[in-house]
């Protein structure tokens, strides 16, 4: 399907690049449609025929900057500067390629000279606005830049969409209402304002009033392919909110982008933002399809190869995925890498025989550099854990239960069994060196557990078993037992007979009574109490070495046997 699109959008390149190849209007409407291809053809042709125009030259180097080519844009831009010296629109184009390569003085310096050049023409207001929009986002300085033209005589209908897409991404929707509502007033027939309004409503998770304004945009316009893609976006976000109708809006969601990429040129970018679309989607088998077929593409966009690392990752084709990656790493400029890159890098690494260390090193990197991925450390612990690197896991269990919001009490569950066992290595371990295990070791797993104790609706038999240990390990010896761990086998024991005992209680309950045993025939002198605990210990587990050496008679001691 991807071929028979990509063969008519090729063919409506080549039409649009003769019939409308002298018309401004035609390729911003292009660039409004993300018909990038069509609309970059049409400029490139501008900008020979009327090479005086630095609009041209503008325009053409938005849809580079667009397309994910900041390096392309700015020598586009230079060209209108060099066409027009006093050329407003091109330095805010240049000022956005500094906010994008994060040059904050760059960035400033060319967006102040847009303004001053723009006197009363408000499009150079609206590209510095958009430009700040850009990512890293300056919402505050796109609202500023708008609010120094906006007043009642103000009709350019973009100011107020740049204006509206500010306001949204501060989650401040009665304004962005406001401002989509004044552009549509201005250019009724202009779906731009209805779209950019779905979207507002799908940031509130209102799907259905959403969905409404982009069919109504449709009706303006049937063929403006963003309505569909923001229509294919909320579905997903909709998916994500109502598990119930998750399947059906994801899949509801794949045709309408379908739709979309049938109403663009079905460019690289195109389908790189359809890349884009499916990691969203969760679709990772279509996305490594789709993303090995596109870096097949000469001089496809690198960015292509982020995309099937991240989906080899999730398809566990890990071999492929981590040669994607750093083919990704090595080649793309810095400034284009991200830190969820590093965080599949390490990932991938993990999953590589032979590079485990490594990956937990570029994990520890990632929430060093971005203290927001604080989840990394779940994949951290989990990989220590299973390497049986207790100690280290249950330092990472305890970084990802104190800073990250999605902790759940099993985490906790997990740091407490990592000190643990951390710990019973270091004990067995004492025997045969002259090493002295860590007892912080029992008081940080101890703390997990109890942690746990307080969260559940009802007593843990796991954890008030782990509790009873720990307790019994701070113990000098079982001969001068304070009897510490008593209170948490004796919970144990009421808690497992009132559920109802099973084959697998059976061994931890022998160990229970067998302590109890222990306690009275040590601490308490109580030999009857003694003898009724082992006895219970006995029916439970009677290979208990504990139970066993109370009732094997001791042998008398005979001259030549002594």
């Amino acid at each position: 399907m991807i071929n028979k699109i990509a063969g008519a959008g090729l063919g409506m390149i080549f039409i649009g690049s003769s019939v409308f190849a002298q018309s401004l209007n035609d390729a911003k409407k292009a660039i409004d449609a993300e018909q990038y291809q069509k609309a970059k053809s049409m400029l490139k042709n501008l900008t020979v025929t009327q090479p005086t125009k630095d609009e041209n030259f503008f325009y053409l180097g938005w849809v580079y900057l667009a397309q994910d080519y900041p390096d392309s844009a700015k020598a586009v831009f230079n060209k209108g500067i060099a066409a027009n010296p006093k050329s407003a629109l091109n330095y805010a184009g240049l000022g956005a390629v500094a906010h994008v390569n994060k040059d904050a003085a760059g960035a400033q310096s060319n967006f102040t000279q847009a303004v001053t050049l723009a006197g009363k023409d408000t499009k150079p207001y609206v590209y510095v606005a958009k430009g700040y929009m850009l990512e890293p986002a300056d919402a505050n300085s796109a609202i500023n830049t708008i609010n120094k033209v906006l007043n009642d005589k103000a009709k350019d209908p973009e100011l107020y969409i740049a204006l509206g897409d500010a306001y949204r991404s501060q989650l401040k929707s009665s304004e962005a209402y406001k401002a989509y509502s004044s552009a549509l007033d201005l250019d009724p027939k202009s779906p731009s304002p209805k779209v950019s309004t779905g979207v507002l409503w799908r940031f509130a998770d209102n799907f259905a009033d959403s969905e409404t304004q982009f069919k109504e945009a449709l009706a303006i316009d049937p063929n403006f392919g963003p309505a569909y893609r923001e229509w294919a976006e909320t579905d997903i976000r909709w998916a994500r909110k109502v598990p119930a109708q998750a399947s059906a809006k994801v899949n509801e969601a794949v045709e309408q982008y379908r739709k979309f990429l049938s109403l663009t040129d079905m460019s690289v970018e195109s389908r790189i933002r359809y890349a884009d679309f499916l990691y969203q989607a969760g679709k990772f088998k279509e996305l490594q399809e789709e993303a090995t077929a596109i870096s097949k593409i000469p001089g496809a966009n690198l960015k292509v190869y982020r995309y099937i690392a991240y989906a080899a990752y999730e398809n566990g084709d890990y071999a492929t995925g981590l040669t994607a990656m750093n083919t990704w790493l090595s080649k793309a400029d810095p400034k284009r890498v991200i830190p969820y890159d590093y965080l599949y890098l390490g990932r991938l690494q993990m999953k590589t025989p032979g590079q485990d260390s490594v990956g937990i090193a570029t994990l520890k990197k990632v929430v060093e550099t971005d203290t927001t991925q604080a989840d990394i450390y779940s994949d951290i612990a989990k990989t220590l854990y299973g390497q049986k690197k207790y100690a280290q896991a249950g330092d990472a269990y305890h970084a990802y239960v104190t800073k990250s919001s999605k902790a759940t009490l099993n985490d906790y569950f997990y740091e407490g069994i990592s000190y643990y066992f951390a710990f019973s290595d270091q004990y067995a371990a004492s025997f045969k060196t002259t090493s002295t295990p860590d007892t912080t070791l029992l008081g940080k797993a101890d703390a997990a557990f109890a942690h746990v104790a307080a969260k559940v609706d009802k007593p843990n038999a796991n954890v008030i078993l782990y509790r009873a240990r720990i307790a019994d390990l701070r113990e000098p010896s079982r001969e001068t037992s304070q009897g510490l761990a008593k209170p948490f086998y004796e919970q144990y024991i009421q808690v497992v007979t009132e559920k109802g005992v099973t084959d697998a209680d059976k061994r931890n309950l022998g160990e229970a009574y067998a302590y109890l045993g222990s306690y009275y025939q040590f601490t308490q002198k109580d030999a009857a109490k003694a003898t009724e605990n082992f006895t219970k210990a006995k029916e439970f587990d009677p290979s208990n070495t504990t139970v066993q050496r109370f009732f094997t008679p001791k042998k008398a001691a005979t001259g030549k046997g002594k």
